[in-house]
């Protein structure tokens, strides 16, 4: 399992989707990385991440019975995971939602198969966790029942201003909040093990930032 994070860094790193420098992020705040699973917009690098996905999501021995991808990134990555699934050996449906409600055809706002049983998000990061409330209460509101949450990257970044940050980081909060695991790929611990092992010394330089970074905003888990 460890040797599948660093792997998936490395995979982001040489994608160009993980980028090391000086990054303004949503909260305003001056980051030494930076994390777009936009970026996996390929079919070979999308397969790839697929695998990850997939890998990490039977490794985790959590019980599912389909996947869901909220709009929009999440629809590509529960697609292409519900794919590599199947090239696994565990085939399995996946649905997703649209931004504004059909008024014809199917109608509605989901799209694929019939949400039911114990249902996967899969998203690429959660910040303020608002998809994944969403999610949640789609899925509810269908019958069926959310069973975890997959995200390719977990910040472990606590939100809120430097002089009143929260206790908890998003995946925290979601975690406490529906008593569900969120599952990684990778997390913020793995990426600086990564650039403290010394198989990236292009990016040396900045091990020190990003260490200082999750001293200052990081979470205890």
């Amino acid at each position: 399992m460890k040797n599948l994070r660093q792997e998936f860094i490395a995979f982001s790193v040489q994608a160009g989707v993980l980028s090391f420098g000086e990054f303004i992020t949503k909260a305003g705040r001056t980051s030494p990385y930076f994390f777009n699973a936009g970026l996996f917009n390929e079919g070979a690098n999308l397969g790839q991440l697929a695998q990850f996905y997939a890998q990490t999501l039977l490794d985790s021995g959590i019980e599912f019975d389909m996947l869901f991808g909220p709009a929009y990134k999440g629809i590509t990555l529960a697609s292409s995971t519900a794919v590599a699934l199947a090239g696994m050996g565990r085939n399995v449906p996946f649905a997703y939602n649209r931004k504004e409600a059909k008024d014809h055809g199917e109608g509605g706002t989901i799209v694929g198969a019939k949400l039911a049983g114990k249902v996967v998000i899969i998203d690429d990061v959660i910040s303020a966790g608002t998809s994944v409330r969403e999610s949640v209460d789609m899925i509810r509101a269908a019958g069926a029942t959310p069973s975890a949450v997959l995200i390719a990257l977990d910040r472990m970044e606590r939100s809120g201003k430097d002089d009143a940050l929260t206790v908890n980081s998003a995946v925290q909060e979601i975690i406490n909040t529906y008593q569900m695991p969120v599952i990684c790929i990778a997390n913020l611990a793995d990426l600086f093990d990564y650039l403290s092992s010394g198989q990236a010394s292009q990016f040396e330089q900045y091990t020190a930032a990003v260490r200082d970074y999750r001293a200052k905003y990081g979470s205890q888990s």
